[in-house]
C-alpha cells in the first residue's frame, strides 16, 4: 500500500439532459442517470447505487485482504447490500446499510474463526467507517461441499 493521504480524482460531465459520464485517469468512462426513484431511466448506474457498491464491493475486498492476513482459507463469498434512502429534519440521506454475507469455506474449516474475519471486515471497511450511516451486518458461514 502507497502512503497516506492517498487522492482518487473524477470528473463528471454533463450537459442540461441525459446521462452524467465519469471519468478518472485510467478507467473506462462510466455513464450514469438518476435512478427510477427520482424519475430517472433506471437502467444506468446512479450516484444511490453506486454509493451502496461501493460499500459491498469495499466490504469484500477489505474481507479479501482480513483473509488473507489470518491465513483463512475460503472458496468464495456474496455481499448483498441494501441502502436506505430516507427523509430526516429535511434532509434526504442514507440512514442505513444492511449488509447480508454467505461465506463458503473448504469442508472442515474454521467457521468461529471466519465468521470472527467478517465481523472485522465489516468494522475496517473505509467506506462505511467514512459515512455516517448505521451499517448492519448479517452473515453466514457454509462449509462448501
Amino acid at each position: 500500500m502507497q502512503e497516506l493521504p492517498h487522492h482518487y480524482r473524477v470528473t463528471a460531465r454533463a450537459g442540461d439532459s441525459g446521462n452524467v459520464v465519469l471519468c478518472s485517469e485510467g478507467l473506462d468512462d462510466m455513464a450514469t442517470a438518476p435512478p427510477a426513484e427520482f424519475g430517472g431511466p433506471g437502467d444506468l448506474w446512479s450516484p444511490e447505487s453506486l454509493l451502496v457498491g461501493a460499500v459491498a464491493d469495499c466490504f469484500v475486498l477489505t474481507f479479501r485482504a482480513v483473509a488473507r492476513a489470518s491465513r483463512l482459507d475460503w472458496v468464495s463469498l456474496d455481499c448483498a447490500a441494501e441502502g436506505v434512502l430516507e427523509r430526516v429534519d429535511r434532509v434526504t440521506r442514507f440512514t442505513r446499510v444492511e449488509l447480508v454475507v454467505s461465506l463458503r469455506i473448504p469442508q472442515g474449516g474454521p467457521v468461529e474463526q471466519a465468521e470472527r474475519l467478517l465481523h472485522k471486515a465489516e468494522a475496517g471497511c473505509l467506506i462505511t467507517n467514512s459515512m455516517t450511516c448505521e451499517v448492519a451486518l448479517a452473515c453466514t458461514v457454509e462449509e462448501s461441499d
